[in-house]
């Protein structure tokens, strides 16, 4: 599957610092994971970590996938507003997601700062509007649930976001939020495991997986076998050709970033910006100023098509930022589109689908990949072990 078009963000503005080889010879291992996107550094950090044999393949480039196309906007809150995951999933659940969340914000920058990467991480706020005096109810209601459960949010009115520059009616201000740039990160990663151990390569499609007493072999398309006591898949949305169970319903997204904006204000460079539209639009600065914004969701019919849209994207993405902010001039630099997917519930997959193999899976659907990706981190080894872990029974297939 084709996760993008070709033009996107990170990957001009980082080149391409570290290049790996496709594999060549038959390999035994104890884990293979496959994708080297965000999600499978993350997973790799925190198994090189436990001291794993680990071999690490990708179809493409590594990061080439999503990774490369994602805006990394790293909130607790997840695409379903929490007064409604509360129904959907019950209290004790959706809280304890929106807080899952939240702590993996402060993992992540301690694993950054551990492996002393420059992947431009920052803090930010996190402000949640509506353009519409319909919606205030809602967002009132989200207000209300958040407060009750000890989320630390306010409330902006009309005046308090003209202050900010954004034309909208009224939000919710949340205190923790982040941005980064997860191609960087994500080689980092991957150079920090691959010092301490692991292969890794690239350009290697798995076109098979087959079980064989108790072990998993994989063969590739140059009919390469990997032998391996577990494989972890990070494949993302990708995975929809391996599991049987849909899981996930696929989304073409679009995204634009400007020029330089030289005088970017403080207060638009502080925070990210999302409202409550379906599909929701969002909004963010980078470290050197630019601004990148996405939405004009559509449902995922295929690559071409996807594409195909973009110049008429770019000018709907162009007019929605005009109007919420009507005093910041944006020149479009950079455009792409992307495929994502959304889950019922808006929570990610964990574990293995079929208890009988030792396949397992670090899906982070939605807008929350990354956060996701480092909670799954931190349930993997429970998943290997067959233990008992909540995010495993939160988050798993067949729910």
């Amino acid at each position: 599957m084709k996760l993008r078009s070709i033009e996107t963000f990170w990957p001009i503005k980082n080149a391409m610092k570290q290049s790996y080889p496709s594999l060549e010879s038959d390999l035994n291992t104890s884990i293979l994971i496959i994708g080297g996107g965000i999600t499978g550094a993350l997973i790799a950090y925190k198994l090189i970590n436990e001291g794993k044999k680990i071999i690490l393949v990708d179809r493409r480039d590594v990061a080439g996938g999503s990774t490369a196309g994602s805006t990394a906007l790293l909130q607790y809150e997840i695409d379903v507003p929490l007064h409604e995951l509360v129904k959907l999933r019950g209290t004790k659940c959706a809280v304890d997601s929106y807080n899952k969340g939240k702590k993996a914000i402060f993992d992540l920058r301690a694993i950054i700062d551990d492996i002393e990467s420059d992947c431009e991480f920052e803090f930010k706020k996190s402000i949640y509007f509506t353009s519409y005096k319909k919606d205030i109810p809602f967002l009132k209601n989200e207000f209300k649930v958040r407060k009750q459960h000890g989320f630390d949010v306010s409330w902006l009115n009309k005046y308090d976001l003209d202050k900010l520059g954004l034309n909208a009616m009224a939000a919710l201000e949340s205190k923790t939020a982040a941005v980064m740039d997860p191609y960087k990160l994500a080689h980092d990663l991957l150079v920090y495991c691959q010092e301490r151990g692991m292969q890794i390569f690239d350009r290697t499609n798995i076109a098979s997986i087959q079980n064989q007493k108790g072990k998993s072999v994989a063969t590739t398309d140059e009919k390469c076998k990997i032998t391996a006591d577990h494989i972890i898949h990070c494949s993302g949305y990708e995975s929809t050709e391996t599991l049987d169970e849909k899981v996930v319903n696929l989304k073409s997204t679009y995204v634009i970033t400007s020029e330089s904006v030289p005088d970017l204000s403080h207060s638009f460079k502080n925070a990210i910006f999302w409202d409550t539209s379906s599909p929701y639009h969002y909004y963010r600065a980078t470290a050197d100023n630019r601004i990148i914004m996405g939405g004009g969701d559509e449902d995922f019919k295929d690559p071409k098509k996807r594409d195909k849209l973009l110049p008429k994207k770019e000018q709907y993405l162009l007019k929605q930022f005009e109007k919420r902010f009507p005093e910041l001039d944006f020149k479009i630099d950079y455009s792409w589109a992307g495929t994502f997917g959304e889950t019922k519930d808006g929570l990610p997959y964990f574990g293995k689908p079929n208890a009988k193999k030792n396949e397992h899976y670090v899906l982070g659907f939605g807008g929350n990949g990354i956060t996701f990706s480092v909670i799954g981190m931190n349930s993997i080894m429970d998943s290997i072990n067959n233990k008992k872990n909540i995010d495993l029974d939160y988050y798993r297939f067949g729910r």
